[in-house]
């Protein structure tokens, strides 16, 4: 859901940052500086014959990923002149609306919300991608992604960044003490949380608190076993509507998850702790062996403590989420944000397109703490552990990508009716009734 990008800049506000320094993260100069002409500077050819001349960015990111996005872009500034003004703020999804219907649109902004892009093209206000960053985005993305920037047939710009959600979060120290293997299958993390439960231990932790937006993690959920239990096709008709949010076939999802949810036997604190347990804090018990499993994304890795570490033989890892039926593929569930531009000046789209390109992706990939789908991305350049393993699943051809369905329905419902009705729904409320409820509020 859109709100995890603002999460994952706030959480990693406190993660301790990079020595990147002042001249590091500079953003360029108004004329290209000495190196322009070097060798090093022969990828960004194609970009040139825009000197001095300035582009503006908007989007959610702050902080020292802020710093970050400036450090990624710095060679390309040297080597073309052209200097990139990103500003990140905290009321991104409020303020860029406001922005762009009072006729102060930036060029470029990161949207994380396919809905919100779709807003801007609906109004007239996007500017339809160039030839040469379609041609970029085709050859580096998925048609999985490639999809959600695209509206009536018109290509409105390249994914950016992106988020695995279809992880399960465990601690290698307690399995290997424990005797326990991680699951491969649905059965056997089922199998796995029986036995955890037979042993005295409670096998999930969860939490769905989350101030104004509590609930939107158990829609994760639903949308991750929906992706299992339906497949991409029934999962698709659902975020568009084609099919109701009460048909059958997401009554069975529902309660597929409640299997593990809404189970006293399985749920660390019981079922109702999950409504007012944080997001924030509800793995924290996994470090310390109050329970051992919890489902969440890649960018959970910054809520753990400080001093943790992260490591396929660290203090905590991940496992991907398994598959309920093996014929449905390898379903993915995530998120992300694509760079989508306002203006369309010559300047404003050699941006766009390198912003798309493998030279950038490896750029930034090499600072730390980012993801992308990006095809020409080398994992050997993802230091981070659960980074590089996010990446090998956005690369897997066995992957079956499919973008966040809160993110995808109207904000009525995604990031309204769908948050509260799971909030309900973990307090006891009928599947059916839910359901209902949801659907009834969709217009």
């Amino acid at each position: 859901m859109a709100f995890a990008r603002s999460r994952q800049a706030l959480a990693v506000t406190g993660v301790l940052g990079l020595a990147l320094g002042v001249a590091a993260c500079g953003t360029g100069n108004d004329k290209k500086s000495d190196k322009a002409g070097s060798a090093e500077c022969a990828a960004y050819e194609k970009y040139q014959g825009n000197d001095g001349k300035k582009v503006s960015i908007y989007s959610s990111i702050r902080d020292i990923e802020d710093e970050r996005l400036q450090q990624s872009w710095k060679e390309f500034e040297d080597c073309t002149g052209i200097k990139i003004d990103h500003e990140g703020s905290g009321e991104f999804e409020a303020q860029l609306p406001v922005r762009v219907d009072g006729g102060n649109a930036p060029d470029i902004a990161f949207i994380p919300q396919p809905g919100l892009l779709k807003r801007f093209v609906d109004s007239g206000k996007l500017k339809p991608a160039g030839a040469d960053t379609k041609a970029m985005a085709e050859q580096n993305y998925s048609p999985d992604w490639l999809k959600y920037s695209t509206v009536n047939g018109q290509f409105y710009g390249a994914p950016l960044g992106s988020n695995v959600k279809s992880f399960v979060w465990y601690s290698p120290k307690t399995f290997k003490e424990k005797g326990w293997s991680v699951p491969t299958t649905w059965q056997e993390l089922i199998d796995l949380s029986d036995k955890i439960a037979a042993s005295g231990t409670k096998p999930w932790c969860a939490g769905i608190e989350s101030g104004d937006a509590t609930g939107w993690p158990a829609t994760d959920w639903i949308e991750d076993v929906l992706l299992r239990t339906g497949g991409p096709e029934v999962y698709d008709k659902w975020t568009t509507h084609e099919i109701p949010f009460n048909d059958p076939q997401v009554a069975t999802a529902v309660n597929q998850a409640g299997s593990i949810l809404k189970n006293e036997k399985y749920v660390l604190g019981g079922v109702k702790s999950i409504a007012t347990t944080s997001f924030q804090e509800a793995g924290a018990p996994v470090l310390s062996g109050k329970c051992a499993l919890h489902r969440q994304a890649s960018f959970y890795a910054n809520q753990w403590a400080k001093g943790t570490k992260v490591a396929e033989d660290g203090d905590v890892f991940a496992f991907y989420f398994p598959a309920i039926d093996p014929a449905k593929g390898k379903p993915v569930l995530g998120g992300g944000e694509f760079v989508a531009a306002f203006a369309d000046r010559p300047e404003v789209q050699a941006v766009q397109t390198y912003l798309a390109s493998g030279e950038y992706a490896n750029s930034r990939a090499k600072i730390g703490d980012w993801v992308s789908a990006n095809k020409k991305l080398d994992i050997n350049n993802v230091p981070n552990p659960v980074d590089k393993l996010s990446v090998g699943i956005l690369q897997d051809p066995k992957t079956v990508f499919r973008f966040d369905g809160s993110d995808l329905m109207p904000a009525a419902v995604g990031a309204g009716t769908f948050w509260k009705g799971m909030v309900a729904w973990i307090n006891g409320k009928d599947t059916t009734s839910v359901l209902n409820d949801i659907e009834g509020s969709w217009k």
